[in-house]
């Protein structure tokens, strides 16, 4: 079984590259079904998940290749309506973002229930209900959702929750609605934003996107036409890094962080001790060698603290002089890493959707389980930092959002590597 190993110990130092955001990249590779142009992804991470969602859309008879350069072309001319791979479906929960594009284009789509990450329940009744506000009916049932419309009819569409998936599977599914949509309680993420941008570059009528309330005026059917596009950079990724350095007392540069973008992450870091300053265009030095402080945080829907960010936070909470206290409001399970954790040396106790964190003096590195995305990457902020070995298994759920996470933290000093024993 593949494990990442780390022995804890060394300050980081230099630059590290950050890639572009897989939350960007993965509604851009579904929203080029609305195109029967070529559509030109540039410098598509080397992920578990774009690699999914790619053989998803080539089960549907899609051409998507990838160039030398890194650039991942997209064709969809040829797509054909076919009972989507279950599968495939179930190890990834964007792919239910196929729906919304596919009932815009062919009027009707059917599709298994999504899966991704055992973070709590991400249910998909905000879909549903914006489908049908547009026009759309619904069958659910024997694991399968359908979706079917004559004709789509753009309307007026509250979100009771500003969730990302279901912004961004209305939006596309209103492209090509006859008349305007509004989008109300809308998610406000930079992905989102990302999204409409690409979709305007193709030809769609969209605004207010990043905003609580986005409009979108339909087009014509067909008359998207092809673009080529570069995604925004990952600031979950990016904010990793910058909590890596706070961990580790270290000062590292960050290529490819939006300061806008990660905000939220920037001043609780602050808040901590952490001190930041400009390096040049997206480039941000993070200087984690200061006196640390606990914090509290509470994750919100953006521009909140980003629960993406909650496990790698209090990783380096639990090892601040003092009390924390992290509440989780956006998943119900989002504290599975907090046993691995406590299994290092961590003082975390839970109470419902609350975390109190007494900051120790040190962690001990043991084996530990990578219980889901961010959970990993936590892992490894702990194993920089902890007395001895870590061992991680379970690394497929880090794989998934992190391109050569080991050899980027390799590139700054930390003693990592993968092993198959």
């Amino acid at each position: 079984m593949e494990k990442i190993i780390v022995e804890g110990g060394n300050k980081l130092r230099g630059e590290v590259n950050i890639s572009l955001a897989k939350n960007s990249v993965l509604p851009i590779m579904v929203a080029s079904i609305l195109s029967s142009n070529d559509i030109t992804i540039n410098d598509a991470p080397d992920l578990e998940d774009v690699i999914v969602l790619t053989n998803l859309l080539s089960e549907m008879n899609c051409a998507v290749n990838k160039n030398i350069n890194g650039d991942l072309i997209i064709n969809t001319s040829n797509i054909k309506l076919v009972d989507m791979n279950s599968e495939l479906i179930r190890k990834m929960r964007a792919s239910f973002l196929i729906m919304g594009p596919m009932l815009s284009r062919f009027g009707e789509c059917k599709i298994s229930m999504p899966g991704g990450c055992n973070i709590g329940t991400r249910p998909i009744d905000l879909h549903l209900k914006g489908f049908r506000l547009l026009g759309a009916e619904i069958e659910i049932g024997h694991g399968f959702v359908e979706a079917k419309a004559k004709k789509l009819i753009g309307n007026r569409i509250y979100l009771d929750f500003p969730s990302v998936g279901a912004t961004e599977n209305i939006l596309m599914a209103s492209v090509f609605a006859e008349g305007t949509t509004i989008i109300e309680n809308a998610a406000e993420e930079p992905e989102i934003w990302d999204l409409a941008n690409f979709l305007n570059s193709m030809g769609a009528k969209i605004y207010g996107a990043g905003t609580g309330k986005i409009t979108i005026e339909g087009v014509k059917a067909d008359s998207l036409k092809g673009t080529t596009y570069r995604a925004i950079y990952d600031r979950v990724e990016a904010g990793t890094f910058m909590v890596a350095a706070a961990i580790t007392n270290s000062k590292i540069i960050i290529n490819g962080a939006n300061e806008e973008h990660l905000r939220p992450t920037i001043e609780k870091l602050k808040e901590c001790g952490v001190k930041f300053s400009g390096a040049g265009e997206n480039r941000i030095l993070v200087d984690g060698t200061g006196q640390k402080n606990p914090v509290d945080i509470k994750t919100m829907p953006y521009p909140g603290f980003p629960t993406d960010m909650q496990a790698q936070m209090m990783t380096l909470l639990s090892v601040i002089k003092g009390s924390s206290i992290v509440t989780e409001t956006v998943f119900e399970n989002r504290f599975m890493h907090v046993a691995e954790l406590v299994r290092m040396g961590a003082n975390i106790k839970i109470d419902g959707r609350t975390a109190i964190i007494e900051g120790v003096d040190s962690l001990t590195g043991c084996e530990v389980k990578a219980t889901d995305l961010r959970a990993g990457a936590a892992m490894i902020l702990a194993g920089l930092v902890a007395k001895g070995i870590t061992e991680i298994s379970d690394i497929y759920h880090i794989d998934r959002g992190y391109v050569d996470i080991e050899e980027k933290f390799r590139k700054l000093g930390a003693n990592i590597y993968r092993s198959n024993n």
